[in-house]
């Protein structure tokens, strides 16, 4: 009984890091970089180790403490959710994979919602920023095929 309840914890998950990730596409397509609200942590998980973005567009924030209570609290969910992730048997690599790059996803926004709306913006200079210059350098290396 136990198991089954996890499962549909689990696909419930899953459909919902799937429309939060096609709304986050369709937004994409139709608005500037500027105007995305939730930082793109799917680009961060699957980075290169030659990249040099930075980790984390959150970094440098100051919170305040029901801030730093909430953010805690939706990063040891996240958390859980990622282990039994990790530990589940029942799915290949793959799968893993783009359930913890869900649940990263996820974590982001979450935490994007806690901001203030000075924070917000800041983060979102961050990522056009960092979208920006992922852009030029991509225009300036030769294609390779």
């Amino acid at each position: 009984m136990n198991n089954n309840r996890f499962e549909k914890s689990l696909a419930v998950a899953v459909a919902f890091a799937s429309l939060f990730a096609a709304s986050v596409l369709v937004r994409a397509q139709g608005a500037p970089t500027s105007s995305l609200h939730s930082p793109n942590a799917a680009t961060r998980t699957i980075q290169s180790k030659n990249d040099s973005r930075p980790s984390d567009d959150f970094a440098g924030l100051t919170y305040t403490e029901e801030q730093k209570s909430e953010i805690e609290k939706i990063h040891r969910e996240m958390e859980s959710n990622k282990a039994a992730v990790t530990r589940d048997e029942k799915l290949n690599a793959d799968q893993k994979n783009a359930m913890l790059q869900g649940y990263a996803r996820m974590e982001n926004g979450r935490t994007f919602e806690v901001l203030s709306p000075e924070q917000q913006r800041k983060v979102r200079q961050r990522i056009a920023a960092r979208r920006a210059a992922d852009q030029a350098a991509n225009k300036q290396q030769p294609s390779q095929k």
